[in-house]
């Protein structure tokens, strides 16, 4: 088994683009000859698209493209970018007339710290797959749907740190799969290793941790947490493995556990949490290896996602606090 760069794993093209004034932006995989999707939605406020096509019981067995994207519920605009471009390329589904790329995706929300009304729409979605056609390096941290993310929200944004984008891929033998995860969490998030807290809710005076599931059972006695539902950590497994759309979608409810252990609490009512799984299905393998394989890549991209996150606004990220 060996670490390899998110690019290798073929099949696939990624891609990013942003506003870094605003504070927002988006990020993209394109799949030209479709792959076999799944979807796994656990956090209790999401927003997504396209997700009823990836159910095993519907017709659709592919899918040509995958939208992460900041702007809250505006930026699912997002994917008509992504469909236009597609059709361009004539990529999609064949209905003899046309083409039609589906394109599912999911977004989290950015509205603030940065700009409210500027948020990715359809024109930002076509950058990033021009991007992506480009071959440029998988950035990570504050960029695409990254650059505007937080985490550790539970005391307010006085209190919080940089979220981001991040990733993370393995090979073994010809087997590859990879992650890439966004995010934007309501909760901590911690080294599964040392089970220390990496980045979340932050005492900026002091240069201390605040441990949010401690706040939130402390002020459960004096007055509601902030629910404020600015939250979501959002992303996809990609990946090789020869799947059924069953199985992809199973993949991805499996690697809900990669969140589960990284970002304490997760999956909470004001997260919108969703996975995808996208496999080009290529390769015969062992379904409970490659589960095992979906959350710790999962759990990877999410650490490599706030350890790449650049400060702003004020807003601390896990670089400024090594320092």
């Amino acid at each position: 088994m060996k670490e390899i760069r998110l690019q290798e794993i073929k099949g696939f093209r990624f891609g990013h683009a942003q506003n870094d004034d605003a504070l927002t932006g988006c990020s993209v995989i394109i799949c030209e000859k479709g792959a076999i999707g799944g979807v796994e939605v656990r956090g209790g406020a999401p927003g997504t698209r396209e997700t009823d096509a990836l159910h095993p019981e519907n017709l659709v067995e592919e899918v040509h493209g995958i939208f992460l994207s900041g702007g809250s519920a505006f930026g699912l605009d997002v994917g008509s970018g992504m469909m236009q471009l597609l059709e361009e390329k004539s990529i999609g589904f064949d209905v003899q007339v046309t083409k039609v790329p589906i394109v599912a995706g999911a977004i989290l929300f950015d509205l603030y710290p940065g700009d409210p009304v500027v948020r990715p729409d359809s024109k930002m979605g076509y950058e990033a797959c021009t991007q992506a056609y480009l071959d440029k390096t998988f950035s990570q941290g504050s960029v695409g749907a990254g650059t505007g993310a937080t985490v550790g929200k539970c005391l307010g944004y006085d209190f919080v740190m940089r979220g981001g984008i991040g990733s993370y891929a393995l090979e073994i033998g010809e087997l590859q799969i990879g992650a890439v995860v966004v995010v934007n969490a309501f909760g901590d998030i911690i080294d599964p290793t040392t089970n220390q807290i990496v980045a979340g809710a932050y005492d900026r005076l002091n240069g201390t941790f605040l441990k949010s599931d401690e706040q939130m059972l402390a002020q459960l006695e004096n007055k509601p947490t902030n629910r404020f539902s600015g939250n979501t950590t959002i992303g996809s497994i990609v990946t090789n493995a020869k799947l059924t759309k069953s199985q992809a979608n199973k993949i991805a409810s499996i690697a809900h556990d990669g969140f589960a252990r990284t970002i304490r609490p997760s999956h909470t009512l004001v997260d919108g949490d969703t996975l995808f799984t996208l496999t080009t299905n290529q390769i015969e393998t062992d379904l409970n290896v490659l589960s095992m394989l979906a959350s710790q890549v999962v759990e990877q991209a999410v650490l490599n996602a706030v350890r790449n996150a650049t400060g702003v606004f004020q807003i601390p990220s896990y670089k400024d606090i090594q320092k």
